[in-house]
């Protein structure tokens, strides 16, 4: 089984905004983990403004995940793809990267978590936990109980949505590995510290 970090900061980066300080930043502050979610660009913009965190995060010894596209990992050299529920299947996604590249899945229940262990994924993202505004058409949130419908089986469980430091412990106890988290740290005034705190909160500090 691949080592899948506790804490997944996930970045999304435009053009108006490529995301390089933010990601340097939580790199400094000791995220083990960046998702990389560049969305409504064109391929060509995607590649863009994917490419430098992804360099990035090798530069400073920390995964970097691209969400969705496979090809985007394969042409950066990225260390995994996630897929979301409307996503490539994980078979497929698990075929097009191979064997040494992690995999990422969405579950929101015991029957999904499953289903994507057995297709080749490495850990499912399970949520959304609280409420959140970072991502629209979510189903409504199911508090620690999708984490504690989706844990138990032996890959490991990430939670998101609307997770803070504070919320953490609960999470963990429901039966995450970790968690996954976008604007407790994007939106931080100080995003470093942010990542620190999270960190901490998980014990990895």
């Amino acid at each position: 089984m691949k080592a899948i970090p506790r804490l997944h900061v996930i970045v999304n980066p435009t053009l108006d905004d490529p995301a390089i300080k933010l990601a340097r930043m939580v790199l400094e502050a000791g995220a083990p983990l960046l998702q990389v979610r560049a969305k409504g660009v064109s391929d060509r913009e995607r590649l863009a403004l994917t490419g430098p965190i992804v360099a990035l995060c090798r530069e400073y010894g920390a995964m970097a995940i691209v969400n969705d596209r496979a090809d985007l990992c394969l042409a950066t050299d990225a260390n995994g793809v996630h897929g979301g529920a409307d996503d490539l299947p994980t078979t497929v996604l698990r075929s097009l990267v191979g064997r040494e590249r992690v995999v990422g899945a969405t579950a929101r229940n015991a029957t999904q978590s499953l289903a994507a262990e057995a297709a080749g994924a490495d850990y499912v993202g399970a949520g959304p936990v609280y409420a959140t505004s970072s991502k629209v058409g979510l189903p409504a949130p199911k508090g620690t109980d999708v984490v504690r419908d989706v844990a138990g089986w032996s890959i490991p469980v990430i939670g998101i949505g609307g997770i803070t430091p504070e919320r953490v412990p609960e999470v963990v106890a429901a039966g995450a590995h970790g968690v996954a988290v976008i604007g407790a740290i994007s939106d931080a005034e100080d995003p470093g510290a942010a990542t620190r705190a999270f960190l901490e909160a998980l014990g990895e500090r």
